[in-house]
């Protein structure tokens, strides 16, 4: 028997804390990063510090709207009767560099949050090229994903339009319901992305299948990565 509405209601507050176990676009783990980054940048140039040419060359200058880089019909399909349809943007005082977006939905008792977050790197003298950059942020987004507490997580490399990817699947209890979440980290180029899946069916309704989270995530990802591109054509 299905408990009370205030309840559902207080149990939606909490509902989306899984997902939030991954570093999205504001996360902590890059201030020392972008520490590096202002010091390079404002530090006089010198020869020993130069890139070589081919470490300048960037694949991506620019970044597409977060909350544009998945489908309204992709959306629509994995978070039913989402709160805001055009998604949640995140903050972020740097939108050429990073950026993200977020939906979630309740169409009965099941439960769906859907989040895209985008990062991009240049290349700067004394921290390497941006595609090495890019390459030590998605490891490091890899091995987060993968240690998500009180879950049990499967890193999976996964194919598809990028020169890197992993889908790491976890199931977690809270507040005695049962959340299944998908997160596909993926390069392209010098750009990562994290795209993270969460479902569950509240008030003892039906859990939502792995498989059917897994497809989900990553077709929203390739989406996501295919506006990248796009995005610098």
């Amino acid at each position: 028997m299905h408990r009370s509405a205030p309840h559902l209601a207080r149990l939606l507050v909490g509902a989306a804390v899984p997902v939030m176990l991954v570093a999205g676009c504001s996360s902590g783990s890059d201030s020392s990063k972008d520490d590096a980054h202002k010091a390079a940048a404002s530090a006089p140039a010198s020869k020993s510090a130069s890139p070589s040419p081919s470490a300048v060359a960037a694949r991506y200058s620019e970044l597409p709207d977060p909350c544009r880089v998945i489908g309204a019909k992709t959306v629509k399909s994995l978070v039913p009767k989402a709160k805001k349809p055009a998604g949640t943007p995140a903050h972020s005082a740097e939108r050429d560099e990073r950026g993200g977006c977020s939906w979630n939905g309740l169409d009965g008792y099941q439960y769906r949050w859907l989040d895209v977050s985008l990062q991009r790197y240049d290349t700067v003298a004394g921290l390497g090229s941006a595609e090495e950059q890019a390459k030590e942020r998605y490891a490091e987004q890899v091995a987060e994903a993968g240690r998500v507490e009180g879950a049990k997580s499967t890193p999976v490399a996964v194919d598809g339009v990028w020169d890197a990817g992993t889908a790491v699947t976890s199931t977690a209890k809270k507040d005695k319901e049962e959340y299944r979440d998908v997160t596909v980290v993926a390069r392209t180029g010098n750009a990562v992305l994290v795209l993270t899946y969460n479902g569950a069916g509240l008030e003892d309704a039906k859990t939502p299948a792995g498989s059917g989270l897994k497809a989900g995530a990553l077709k929203a990802a390739k989406e996501a990565a295919t506006a990248v591109a796009a995005a610098n054509a």
